[in-house]
């Protein structure tokens, strides 16, 4: 046994030897670099292999479905989901993969931060009606992303670079609250500066004890530009769906000039903003000949505070905005909402075939010939957020915003109501005006971390300022499949309901 024992081992050792030889293994391996922890800008960063900088991979998957209307966050105010016939959606579905990349780099001159956030998008979208002549029926499909069914969107939400205070590329605006005009919900609601980040060059000077302030110039183009209307443009067609005009909206002159004060400390934050903008408007007619009205500056200010550790339980906040804009509609009634509004509902005024709700916002309105008349609006936002435990939490919310025309404005728009829409009250019966309300609730439940299911429920208003009784004579809207006919001006609303499943990571 021992000698066969032997010979299996020598054999074996020959064996490896040759082999050795044959591959000349004695070449030295090339070590290995392993991902290290990051610690110096908070949890989640580590090291790029072979560099000093930090990198922090994150994001999110969400699915949405929105009952009672036709968009994802809005309320059904417009197109086929304001005319609550066969064309609106009685449901609306969203899926979403959010990721994110966040790279950090300490140098002699402070750290060097870059921001990305990408997303993909799919949002089913809606059928219009294609028919012109009333005689046959006939849809087509419309995306709200601009692609057919197999399809979805790429959406850039950040991309900045951060240096010795200053900030280049798409950001949060300065003007708005790190809640936006989410203070505890997601429903799109007015009342303060928008969410969306846009392009901009900023500096923040940073004096201690969380006290900021920040001066910017930032992109108005679109986020921050609602309507420029020429109402000697105005159409039937479009006056019935809220536009008062032809849109004739310039090229970019100025941008946004945005100032900041905040206070961020451990009760809560308060915030102080204003932005000026400048409406450019194209030229009265089809060509450089017919000329232009010349440009008006508008500007928007904006009052924020935030409490935090209230005596109602651990992460119990109030979040509260209010805001005054003249020509700077957009800070108010903010770039994820429409700026003309067409509801739907049934008619109380004899020989009126429906009622209807309509409503338009603009930055500045004029009639060829004249200049700009600038728009003024107002509003707030607030909400409470209560934690019942650490898996489930209840906010309420709510927001109110006013959109008023000045005499001028409220003339030319009215002229072209009646000439247009033959407006039973007359020009002494038509006023634009309108407020625009949401009230709601949501509750969330999140059973393990970075797992949460939300319900959200929200009431909207339109309460428009067109004398009671009176009424309008509307063309053939093919679209939204609504019969030339007498139509009641009327106050409406509308009641929403989301559901949604999100995974954070």
């Amino acid at each position: 046994m021992k000698v066969m024992k032997g010979i299996i081992l020598g054999s074996a050792a020959m064996f490896v030897g040759a082999g050795a030889q044959a591959a000349d293994l004695p070449v030295k391996a090339k070590a290995i670099e392993y991902v290290k922890i990051c610690s110096l800008y908070g949890a989640g960063f580590y090291y790029i292999p072979g560099t000093d900088t930090c990198i922090k991979l994150g994001g999110y998957l969400r699915a949405d479905t929105m009952l009672a209307t036709s968009s994802d966050f809005d309320a059904a105010s417009s197109g086929v989901a304001g005319a609550r016939n066969r064309l609106s959606n009685y449901y609306t579905t969203r899926a979403r993969q959010d990721l994110q990349f966040d790279t950090r780099t300490a140098t002699e001159y402070g750290v060097v931060r870059t921001f990305s956030e990408l997303v993909f998008t799919w949002t089913s979208g809606t059928y219009s009606g294609a028919g012109t002549t009333g005689v046959n029926g006939a849809t087509s499909y419309t995306s709200s992303t601009g692609s057919q069914i197999a399809g979805g969107s790429l959406g850039v939400y950040y991309a900045f670079i951060q240096f010795a205070g200053f900030t280049f590329g798409k950001a949060e605006s300065q003007f708005r609250t790190p809640w936006a005009e989410y203070p505890a919900n997601n429903i799109e609601l007015p009342g303060s500066g928008g969410w969306d980040p846009v392009n901009q060059v900023t500096y923040t000077a940073d004096f201690g004890q969380g006290i900021t302030a920040s001066f910017s110039a930032q992109d108005q183009v679109a986020n921050y530009t609602s309507n420029i209307w020429n109402v000697s443009g105005a159409t039937a067609a479009g006056q019935a769906a809220g536009a008062y005009g032809a849109n004739d909206i310039g090229g970019s002159r100025a941008p946004d000039l945005v100032a900041r004060v905040r206070v961020d400390q451990a009760w809560g934050l308060f915030q102080a903003s204003f932005a000026a903008h400048d409406n450019h408007a194209a030229y009265y007619g089809a060509s450089e000949l017919t000329g232009h009205p010349g440009d008006k500056w508008g500007w928007a200010g904006q009052l924020a505070l935030s409490i935090k550790n209230l005596p109602t339980g651990p992460g119990d906040t109030i979040n509260l905005t209010g805001v005054y804009t003249n020509g700077a509609s957009r800070y108010n009634f903010q770039d994820y909402m429409s700026t003309t509004y067409a509801m739907y509902g049934g008619a109380s005024v004899a020989g009126a075939y429906q009622s209807l709700g309509i409503a338009g916002v603009s930055d500045s309105v004029f009639v060829t010939g004249a200049g700009q008349e600038l728009t003024t609006t107002y509003g707030f936002n607030g909400g409470y957020t209560h934690n019942w435990d650490p898996y489930w939490n209840t906010s309420v919310f709510g927001a109110w915003a006013a959109v008023r025309y000045n005499n001028t404005a409220k003339g030319y728009i009215c002229g072209a109501f009646v000439a247009n829409l033959a407006l039973s009250s007359g020009v002494g019966g038509c006023n634009p005006d309108f407020n625009y309300a949401v009230v709601g609730t949501k509750t969330s439940w999140t059973p393990v971390k970075g797992l949460t299911f939300t319900g959200e429920l929200a009431y909207m208003m339109l309460d428009q300022k067109y004398a009671s009784g009176s009424t309008v004579t509307l063309p053939l809207q093919s679209g939204v499949a609504k019969p030339a006919a007498v139509y009641e001006l009327k106050d409406q609303n509308s009641l929403v309901l989301l559901l949604r499943a999100q995974r954070n990571f």
